[in-house]
């Protein structure tokens, strides 16, 4: 059996981690054994699509892959029917069946981008958890405390501050430890505000396969505030985002966010990333290391061509104030700007057509537009700009 590169087990077991179950330095022994692993780690799809928050657990899990260990994707179309409560100041909206495999349909080639397709399993939990009787699921509860849930510090926020909770929320994590009996892994990986399901999984295992599962938990990609970068905080950067966008929402990220995005989000090397670090703090320019940044995620997601094209037209749009090359292109009926944004789907209704409009987010061939009533006039053969705020542009004709 060879042994594994000491320093690439060092890598996954620290770079972005912030914690092991039981501890380091257990798993660190089996990983340098030489022993091949089964990991997991479950998505439940709540939306169509992933986002960078998402990446920082798919660069994980590739890190054992390259290493030669078994990795599977859990699909939770049983669970997103639930609604993970972790991390939410309200229960999260129930989603169908249906809703729900609609959302995760184009999920495989998201994760492709970053996994092997030869080497990834992916399992669906709908398969088992749709089989359960009530009378397993009582003796599964029956493995848990009330008082064990309650101490989540969300469901004591939300006590505090007299919203409900619902008994649903209480068998969530229930069901997710039962995903980690069936698969019958030895590690579990997830973000780490996923710990408390998790955790349940590792107990679950060991009342009933006497089995000590590993549990990993990743590093938050959030905010200056400490906001999850995600979808329910507003702040998405996601997977299908085209390109140019991407950099550009990467851009519009804070100073203090270059450093562990490096760490968490990028597969640039750490030597790089601690060389970055010196080069914050001896006063570079931030700017140049966040295009850096931007090009590291884009190429790593969508290849070097594009990350190129991204960062000329990030300079050309927002350094050199010029319109982009390429946008779309549309022949419109109406000509008052209200109508022309929704035509051009700049906006999404008259209502947002007006709140842009009064916000100063709109201009027409470079200049702003502060008047609902302003229509455009003659249309030449090079056409008219359409701007709305920073990034987007559509010409009409």
């Amino acid at each position: 059996m060879n042994k594994p590169n000491q320093e690439k087990i060092n890598e996954v077991l620290t770079r972005g981690v912030e914690n092991i179950y039981p501890n380091k330095e257990a798993l660190e022994k089996v990983l340098q054994s030489g022993k091949k692993i089964k990991l997991y780690h479950g998505i439940d799809p709540t939306g169509p699509t992933l986002h960078l928050g998402h990446l920082v657990q798919l660069l994980k899990l590739r890190q054992f892959q390259d290493l030669g260990h078994k990795v599977i994707i859990l699909i939770g179309d049983f669970t997103a029917t639930i609604g993970d409560p972790s991390d939410q100041d309200s229960a999260r909206k129930i989603l169908t069946r249906q809703q729900v495999l609609q959302n995760a349909k184009d999920y495989k080639g998201q994760i492709f981008k970053i996994l092997d397709s030869q080497k990834t399993i992916f399992k669906y939990n709908s398969e088992w958890l749709d089989k359960l009787k009530f009378e397993d699921l009582i003796k599964l509860s029956a493995q848990f405390t009330a008082q064990q849930t309650l101490a989540r510090s969300m469901f004591k926020k939300r006590l505090a501050e007299g919203k409900d909770l619902y008994v649903n929320e209480f068998l969530y994590p229930v069901f997710q430890a039962y995903d980690s009996v069936v698969l019958d892994v030895d590690l579990e990986i997830g973000g780490n505000d996923q710990m408390f399901n998790m955790l349940a999984g590792r107990s679950l295992m060991k009342k009933m396969k006497g089995k000590d599962k590993f549990v990993l938990t990743t590093k938050l990609l959030e905010d200056p505030t400490g906001k999850k970068m995600g979808k329910t905080t507003g702040n998405m950067v996601a997977l299908n985002d085209i390109p140019k966008d991407i950099y550009a929402k990467v851009m519009s990220w804070t100073d203090g966010m270059i450093l562990p995005a490096f760490e968490i989000a990028t597969n640039v090397p750490m030597a790089e990333v601690i060389q970055i670090k010196k080069d914050l703090a001896g006063g570079k320019n931030p700017k140049i290391l966040k295009m850096l940044l931007a090009y590291s995620i884009v190429k790593m997601y969508h290849g070097a061509k594009e990350a190129i094209a991204a960062e000329e037209n990030f300079k050309q749009v927002f350094e050199e104030k010029l319109n982009p090359d390429e946008m779309p292109v549309f022949k419109i009926k109406k000509r008052n700007i209200i109508d022309v944004l929704v035509e051009t789907k700049l906006a999404a209704s008259n209502s947002e057509a007006r709140r842009l409009i009064s916000q100063g987010g709109v201009k027409v061939d470079g200049k702003v537009v502060k008047d609902e009533s302003f229509t455009i006039g003659q249309i030449d053969a090079d056409g008219v700009v359409i701007q709305k705020g920073k990034r987007h542009f559509a010409k009409i004709k």
